[in-house]
């Protein structure tokens, strides 16, 4: 495993960090719970090569991850430092800061939290609650205490947002979302580290879209096993990532994940320079099928064009294409109707500024991942 400093805290963390969000679930008596055996034996299994730092969250898991967590740190509290969130969207009132952390202190089993976040920051509930409800003295005061040691945020609105956060000078460090396919926030997180935080990044393998076959992204990275080792080794070349967090439900997930966080050197510079070229490339083309500007929208029948053209695009921009026809499958309701629903009224084509013959291209969506 390798390990790299923790922003400015002095901490020597190690790259792969687990993240308790996805951990083997059991349904009894009890309701959907954790499968507390089976999750601490893949967390120990992490511990045990080398991970040194653990998120998880208040309502994970049905509530539930932040006890298998407590229980997995038995014996192991001293050698590992533990991350979680207070639920931003349950926070009212001053107090409720205060009233959460008590209770997920508890559920932890455990007397101090070493990263506590604000969960999900964006720029109004930053500006309203934690500067409104003035949420940094509550910080200072459970600092004072000893019930955590940094503050952190993680974060989910545009770039500029978090230029403001880190601003602020009250965070350690932060916790964003970045991967191949979703480098946005590439120029604020350098931002962060060049201001001495932290940067620990989730979704490293694009929330699982990355852990499928794809041909095109695999072999871009020399030796490379998998799409998803790919990915990873993608995310620790970044020199401003401190961390990466993988939601890990298997012990083989966590060994191939920590052998290649033990890599010395996770791409050479001419790969990823290879691999920035190809995936800038790959965004262009993709934006000429369809930028996702949703003028075409809404359909008249429910048809969610964008994200119909988004899974096609994953299929033959990307060769994800057995992510693409799961996605596909499963979409319809809320999430908008497939393009096999398409009627050919029409009424989309004059709306698309890039003149995309929107009805053809929808029958090749569905005679392709149909």
């Amino acid at each position: 495993m390798q390990y790299k400093p923790f922003g400015r805290t002095g901490i020597m963390m190690s790259r792969l960090g687990f993240g308790a969000m996805r951990l083997p679930m059991v349904e009894d008596g009890d309701g959907k719970h954790v499968d507390y055996d089976k999750a601490i034996a893949i967390i120990h299994r992490a511990f045990e090569l080398g991970v040194n730092y653990i998120d998880t969250a208040y309502g994970y898991c049905n509530g539930t991850s932040e006890i298998c967590v407590g229980k997995a740190l038995k014996g192991w509290r001293d050698r590992v430092y533990l991350s979680t969130k207070c639920p931003m969207w349950q926070v009212h009132k001053k107090e409720d800061y205060r009233r959460f952390l008590e209770e997920q202190l508890k559920k932890l089993d455990t007397d101090y939290i070493d990263f506590y976040h604000f969960h999900s920051l964006d720029r109004q509930t930053y500006r309203q609650k934690v500067l409104g409800l003035d949420l940094f003295d509550e910080v200072a005061k459970a600092k004072a205490e000893g019930l955590i040691k940094y503050a952190s945020f993680s974060f989910h609105d545009e770039p500029e947002a978090m230029i403001e956060m880190i601003d602020s000078g009250q965070f350690a460090s932060l916790l964003c979302q970045y991967n191949l396919l979703d480098r946005k926030n590439e120029k604020a997180m350098a931002y962060g580290a060049e201001k001495g935080l932290a940067v620990v990044i989730m979704g490293p393998v694009g929330g699982g879209r990355l852990s499928h076959p794809s041909s095109v992204i695999q072999h871009l990275a020399a030796d490379s096993k998998s799409t998803a080792e790919t990915a990873l080794r993608f995310v620790l070349a970044n020199p401003h990532v401190t961390t990466a967090l993988s939601g890990m439900n298997t012990k083989a997930m966590v060994e191939e994940n920590a052998a290649t966080a033990a890599l010395d050197e996770p791409l050479t510079e001419a790969e990823r320079q290879a691999i920035t070229k190809v995936v800038e490339q790959n965004r262009k083309l993709s934006d000429l099928y369809c930028t996702g500007c949703e003028y075409c929208m809404p359909c008249p029948n429910g048809v969610n064009i964008p994200e119909n053209f988004q899974l096609m695009n994953y299929h033959r921009v990307w060769g994800l294409t057995e992510f693409a026809r799961q996605r596909y499958a499963h979409l319809g309701g809320k999430r908008g109707n497939k393009a096999a629903d398409c009627l050919e009224c029409g009424q989309c084509e004059p709306k698309c500024p890039q003149n995309i013959k929107i009805m053809e291209q929808l029958k090749e969506v569905a005679r392709t991942l149909g």
